[in-house]
């Protein structure tokens, strides 16, 4: 099973430690943890190349969750790291929210447990699992084109 790099973002240490904990439980991957206590926390440790998928809290002091996603897919690069909404928020507009305006790729309600993380997150961690497994393509348009 292959190891991903998943940045966990919330301002409870306490909430962090069980979204690591449940995701260990899951058995989704191996995971490899970087911490954040906020976004703007997060902005600083979100380096495209070393993490695979983040997880993210709503509301946090210093940068929301939804600023924080906002920010990271502005850098207009050409690769997806996805972003999971891990929130006690649970309105249909929250929610729209998330996907909508900030790009998340998925929302996990608090409380959650190991089920229904592999619930929502196994085509995610898949899809993750697949694209760190195929080879790194190098070189232009035409050579990645016919190779």
């Amino acid at each position: 099973m292959s190891t991903l790099r998943a940045l966990v973002i919330d301002d409870s240490r306490v909430m962090r430690n069980m979204v690591m904990n449940t995701l260990r439980q899951a058995r989704l991957a191996t995971f490899e943890f970087v911490e954040a206590e906020d976004g703007a926390d997060a902005l600083t440790k979100f380096n495209p190349a070393n993490i695979d998928i983040c997880f993210v809290d709503w509301n946090m002091p210093n940068m929301t969750g939804v600023e924080f996603i906002r920010k990271a897919r502005s850098g207009g690069a050409t690769f997806h790291i996805p972003m999971v909404m891990v929130t006690s928020e649970q309105t249909i507009s929250k929610i729209e929210e998330a996907f909508s305006a900030a790009g998340a790729d998925a929302y996990v309600c608090k409380p959650f447990t190991p089920d229904s993380m592999r619930l929502k997150l196994e085509q995610i961690i898949d899809k993750v699992l697949k694209a760190k497994a195929q080879p790194e393509k190098k070189g232009g348009f035409f050579s990645n084109l016919f190779s």
